[in-house]
């Protein structure tokens, strides 16, 4: 178990405060976020059938939550990780145009997470997905849809000032880009989440390009699923991947806190690529992959941006158990309530 209680901790606002700030902060970025991506609500499912290949795999090592299916001869289904496949397949379809897509409600349980001041058992999050076109597939469109969603970030954010004004707004006006493989390069004596610090401490709010595929070291900066984002394709000499991640600086904690992981998908050859630096070729023969190979999905760009978090930070807490109800280590709570942090 791993916490950080910050000295003198007070929670900026009381308990039933904070229930109806949180209400609003959800409400007011669907709004913006959809708005800005051009993007429409769905239902999602808590679940899909194994052995389809729709769950996704995140790095590869979580178990997904399973349970037999009595009416169906005991099939077995898995509570979703994300919804990245799934939204893909919901994109061809609705038969949605490029520049359009959708967003949903993800509900996940995630039973391997080490628990700590920003990871819970319980994800919630906007998963989304729009169509582009091949011309899309490239930096320059990736960052422009980082810098939408970074503009909702900041409307919401005023927002909370205006309903609150002791929690003053401390976002950048823009969002820093920066490779996976340059910040290696600026800090090659650091782990790459202390590389994350270090920049975003500097920066207040970034994006880092290029996550999942090997760096110069030999090593990755995160990991990433080989069937969704792509992070293979070689965008510049040294520099690889069509995706990453959203970051900005928590000044409760003092650190570097992830708000969104998302990047171009997959197409064809960089499917089959990944397949094959991953030893997982026989995928192939899922549901989702054989509709990709078949060419009966469309190209895509997508994400998900965590609702908690989103919360965590907009209202200064230091714990995400203050935003959201999950089950927490006793020895936890304890600690926490110690220290001005009283978990949900």
């Amino acid at each position: 178990m791993s916490l950080q209680i910050p000295p003198g901790y007070v929670a900026k606002l009381v308990p039933e405060m904070m229930e109806q700030a949180i209400f609003n902060i959800k409400g007011d970025f669907q709004e913006c976020f959809s708005r800005d991506l051009n993007l429409r609500r769905v239902t999602a499912p808590l679940f899909v059938q194994c052995g389809t290949g729709i769950n996704d795999d995140l790095n590869g090592i979580e178990r997904p939550v399973k349970f037999p299916i009595k009416a169906m001869d005991d099939i077995h289904a898995e509570v979703v990780h994300s919804l990245a496949k799934w939204k893909r397949m919901k994109l061809a379809q609705y038969r949605i145009p490029p520049g359009y897509g959708i967003y949903t409600d993800m509900n996940a349980i995630r039973a391997d997470e080490e628990l700590d001041n920003i990871h819970s058992i319980y994800v919630d999050q906007w998963d989304w997905e729009r169509t582009i076109e091949a011309k899309d597939r490239a930096l320059d469109y990736l960052c422009d849809v980082v810098e939408d969603i970074y503009e909702s970030l900041k409307e919401v954010e005023h927002h909370v000032y205006d309903d609150f004004p002791h929690i003053h707004p401390i976002l950048p006006e823009t969002i820093t880009f920066v490779q996976a493989e340059d910040l290696l390069g600026e800090y090659p004596n650091l782990t790459p989440k202390e590389r994350e610090s270090e920049f975003v401490r500097r920066f207040g709010a970034v994006f880092i390009i290029g996550i999942g595929h090997k760096l110069s070291n030999g090593e990755r900066h995160d990991g990433r699923a080989p069937d969704y984002d792509d992070w293979s394709t070689e965008t510049d000499p040294g520099y690889y991947g069509l995706n990453g991640d959203i970051l900005v600086w928590n000044p409760v904690l003092k650190d570097s806190l992830e708000l969104s992981s998302m990047g171009i998908r997959v197409d064809k050859r960089a499917l089959l690529k990944q397949l094959q630096i991953e030893g997982c070729e026989d995928r192939r023969e899922l549901i989702f992959h054989k509709a990709l190979l078949n060419d009966e999905l469309p190209l895509s760009i997508g994400g998900g941006i965590g609702q908690s978090r989103l919360c965590m930070f907009f209202l200064r807490c230091a714990h995400i158990g203050e935003v959201q109800a999950s089950i927490w280590p006793q020895e936890m709570v304890r600690e926490c309530a110690a220290g001005g942090v009283f978990l949900r």
